[in-house]
């Protein structure tokens, strides 16, 4: 159990009532986050969970400053949230080294949204997903797919990890969790989509937001994620979607779609970077790569979403507001 006091975030209770709900309607689990009237501040990390190495220690006192700075409202994890394996169970001590005692920062003792990344995928997923964690601390809070309503923005959480061909053709000597793919892997991604389709149809959300953890676009060492691409993009597109948040390529990195309003936002580097790693892209569409370690926050207000990504000692690296969007693109 983690040894730093933590404040109240969620209430067990009513999670699971809304788990419980969601299994008799087939739809996404909906919740909901209080905040300001005017003002939304997001923080957003991904691929962080290390036990402190590749600089997760380094990063997780920068974020602790700028969390502070910019009085964020909450966390949001792209997944890969334990390495290599995820977690083996809810006693994990891993759970502690690569969390809980790494993110003590005070300005840190916010809600933590979390998404599963492939790494997870290889361990005991139920674990994650699991209120035994939230009661270790309660700023623990991970589900598969879910919806988040705030005052300004929607946030749209999908778990993209089953929709990879190479998991399941190709898993090499790996290990994964697909217990929870209920009745089958087709079925589970047939409803998610249509659930997806349709909370998005309905939505009146002034900002859409869409998080998970692989890539749809992007220059990494992972690239494309040909299946996102296929089935979950034209989604987005047809909703008006404004951002994909995502880890899963370890760097910062911003994509601007050329024929919509959509940008591709990775933060994927809070541990372990791969320098270097990079290929080539349409610099219309590349408005930022960085191949080290940092993270990113999201200011929300009515009229604008402003995009920041921190380097490892804090430095501002690259800034982006919706108002830079061409007439064309909007």
């Amino acid at each position: 159990m983690s040894r730093h006091p933590q404040q109240p975030v969620a209430s067990v209770a009513v999670l699971l009532s809304v788990v419980w709900f969601v299994a008799a309607t087939a739809e996404l689990p909906r919740l909901e986050h209080d905040t300001a009237a005017g003002s939304l501040a997001v923080l957003v990390v991904g691929d962080w969970g290390r036990k402190g190495a590749y600089n997760q220690t380094r990063v997780a006192t920068q974020m602790g400053a700028i969390a502070e700075a910019a009085k964020i409202d909450f966390v949001i994890s792209t997944g890969d949230n334990f390495y290599d394996d995820g977690l083996t169970g809810v006693d994990d001590p891993n759970f502690d080294h690569s969390f809980a005692d790494i993110y003590t920062a005070p300005s840190l003792q916010k809600q933590w949204y979390n998404v599963l990344g492939n790494h997870d995928y290889r361990g005991n997923v139920e674990a994650q997903l699991s209120t035994a964690l939230q009661e270790k601390d309660p700023r623990w809070l991970c589900m598969r797919s879910f919806i988040l309503n705030t005052n300004l923005a929607e946030f749209f959480f999908v778990d993209t990890t089953p929709f990879s061909d190479k998991y399941f053709t190709d898993p090499e000597d790996h290990v994964y969790d697909w217990s929870g793919l209920i009745p089958d892997r087709a079925t589970y991604l047939s409803n998610l989509m249509a659930d997806l389709d349709s909370a998005l149809r309905v939505s009146k959300a002034r900002w859409k937001i869409v998080v998970g953890h692989h890539t749809i676009k992007s220059a990494g060492h992972h690239g494309n994620t040909v299946e996102l691409e296929a089935q979950l993009l034209p989604i987005l597109e047809a909703h008006g979607v404004d951002l994909y948040v995502n880890g899963h390529d370890h760097c910062l990195e911003h994509i601007s779609s050329s024929r919509t309003k959509l940008q591709f936002l990775t933060s994927g580097a809070g541990s372990k970077a791969w320098k270097g790693d990079i290929s080539s892209w349409d610099p219309k569409e590349m408005k930022f790569y960085y191949d080290g370690q940092g993270f990113m926050t999201l200011q929300i207000s009515s009229d604008e979403v402003r995009v920041a990504y921190y380097g490892i000692e804090g430095e501002v690296l690259h800034q982006w507001s919706t108002s830079d969007l061409s007439v064309s693109q909007i």
